[in-house]
């Protein structure tokens, strides 16, 4: 995993590696005392509860609205290493989609597969509509569940490997876990583990085939996933009612916009013709 691994600020390498192999690896981007803030902020909202169904995982535990959580997150969505990178692969004026941790319980299965912009019916290939950020809270290693991914995957067309449900089902409540499903063909020679350190960053388009990999450890596995996507597309969270208005109101006019405070020229996402920072700053009722 050597070769997908990248320094902070080699944005140029960065980009090089996800346009042709559809990802790549930032270690060190968050260090201890905020995967601590990570582990605070969580802690109080942390019910033990499990997943619906197998794609979210029964033995794994879902904290969303990550940015009502504490501000940590907040830092993690507008990390200008990560940002430098979405400002070259999605249009300006982009959103933040969706904003998870995803705690891995030991016994958990791998995920079905799936892409993370397959709810955009849009016809593949194509440019993603979406961006990922997996934030390795714990170590990723090949025993916890660490991220499979399938490199090269992003420009894959239409077709779906043999075994990977339809896209249009892959997040829809199933029975029985993953491994039950018909595998893939030599699936394990196509497989690669984001093994990485605690605090790295895994980025990749919302058109790189991947899953959660099983969990066969003692241990559990932490992540937090933000995912982005394009100006003119739905986000999976709303945002203006996931974060309150007291919280909303102390976060950085990026993380504002981020959220979809913001106009995309020339008028998406006013209210009331106006631009939707000005009702945020009117007295509240």
């Amino acid at each position: 995993m050597k070769e997908y691994f990248f320094q902070a600020d080699d944005t140029n390498g960065i980009l090089a590696n996800i346009a042709s192999h559809g990802f790549a690896i930032v270690p060190e981007l968050l260090d201890t005392a905020g995967r601590e803030a990570v582990r605070n902020a969580l802690a109080a909202h942390k019910q033990g509860l499990r997943g619906r169904n197998d794609f979210e995982g029964y033995r794994t535990e879902r904290v969303y609205s990550l940015l009502a959580r504490g501000r940590i997150f907040a830092d993690m969505t507008e990390h200008a290493a990560v940002l430098a990178i979405l400002d070259q692969m999605l249009a300006p004026n982009y959103l933040l989609s969706a904003g998870l941790s995803i705690d891995l319980h030991p016994g958990e299965t791998p995920q079905a597969l799936h892409f993370d912009d397959s709810f955009y019916a849009v016809p593949r290939p194509r440019p993603a509509i979406g961006m990922s950020v997996i934030w390795a809270i714990d170590p990723f290693t090949d025993q916890n569940g660490a991220t499979q991914l399938i490199p090269g995957s992003h420009l894959w067309g239409e077709q779906t490997p043999d075994g990977v449900p339809d896209e249009a089902e892959i997040a829809l409540p199933r029975n029985g876990p993953a491994h039950e499903e018909p595998m893939i063909q030599n699936l394990e020679d196509l497989l690669v583990d984001a093994v990485m350190p605690a605090g790295s960053a895994l980025i990749f388009p919302g058109t790189l085939w991947h899953r959660g990999g099983g969990n066969r450890s003692p241990v559990n596995r932490l992540a937090v996933t933000l995912q982005y996507c394009a100006p003119w597309a739905r986000q999976q969270e709303n945002m203006f009612l996931a974060v309150p208005r007291d919280i909303t109101e102390s976060l950085s006019p990026r993380v504002r916009a981020l959220m979809g405070y913001s106009i995309h020229p020339p008028f998406m996402g006013h209210v009331d013709s106006m631009h939707p920072e000005r009702r945020l700053k009117r007295p509240k009722p």
